[in-house]
């Protein structure tokens, strides 16, 4: 084992026992990343070129410092997004939100699909799209401007319209043409501060978390928002937390305008996004 290696073992035992949940992913990541090369060719780095900068990033993860803070970048589906203080940092669980959407856009029959992504963070999601289903035409907005900093600089040359605004009100122009309208809303109960991953209480944004005493405050604003949005027909998708699934879908009634609301599960089997299609005519 070459030096790198046997210090990455170390980081791991000390990331570990300092309640990171994926210490050996996060100690890799770390030693990609400060020595620029990818996971997969650690072993190629000779003792002579080991960075002891190493051991201060450990450190800053030790303290429950995002990863994606200290490198800077997240990776989200085929997307490597630009990240830091003041945006949040996409979650893998999301990334089966998106795959869901772009099946069901897919099955539309529909040539160029018009998409909005309401409470767009980083970009993650209306990039995503736009990569992976290349006709459609992807709308997003987000509120924050500490957000916005981000997200301009990953869609930068993109082809997706980015607009500032209330994600309630957003798009006044597109009511009643959309095909698809996604989020990921905050959904955090405030009382379930306390609880929340150091990660995430601590670094992103408060705006992005916690919604109400529920924490399905923005999620009931956004049932109205889609419904204006979207076309007969047209489909909506919201992602919550796994201890509210069930409840997501009753939002989203037929006395309201909608059909066939429906939870789904994420990769680990826990109910993760709601889905409900604007009801016909």
């Amino acid at each position: 084992m070459n030096l790198l290696l046997a210090e990455v073992a170390q980081a791991t035992q000390r990331l570990a026992a300092a309640g990171v949940p994926s210490p050996r992913n996060d100690a890799e990541e770390l030693a990609a990343f400060v020595h620029g090369v990818k996971r997969g060719e650690l072993h190629s780095v000779k003792d002579a070129d080991f960075d002891a900068r190493y051991w201060e990033v450990v450190a800053r993860r030790e303290a429950r410092e995002p990863l994606q803070h200290i490198t800077g970048r997240a990776f989200f589906r085929y997307l490597e997004l630009q990240v830091g203080p003041g945006v949040f940092v996409p979650r893998p669980e999301t990334e089966s939100v998106v795959g869901w959407a772009i099946d069901a856009v897919r099955a539309m029959d529909v040539v160029e699909p018009l998409i909005v992504d309401l409470c767009t963070g980083s970009g993650a999601i209306a990039l995503a799209l736009a990569q992976e289903v290349p006709r459609s035409r992807v709308h997003a907005v987000e509120l924050s401007e500490e957000a916005l900093q981000w997200t301009r600089k990953n869609m930068e040359g993109s082809r997706v319209d980015l607009r500032q605004g209330d994600a309630l009100t957003a798009f006044p122009d597109l009511d009643g043409q959309v095909d698809l309208v996604i989020s990921n809303p905050p959904y955090i109960p405030l009382t379930e501060w306390e609880y929340v991953a150091p990660e995430a209480r601590d670094y992103d944004p408060e705006l992005a978390l916690f919604s109400g005493e529920d924490g399905l405050d923005l999620i009931r604003g956004l049932e109205r928002a889609a419904h204006r949005l979207l076309r007969p027909g047209g489909v909506v998708v919201i992602e919550h937390a796994d201890t509210q699934g069930g409840q997501v879908p009753w939002i989203f009634t037929e006395e309201r305008g909608w059909a066939d609301a429906a939870d789904h599960p994420d990769l680990n089997n826990r109910p993760r996004f709601a889905t409900a299609r604007k009801a016909l005519p």
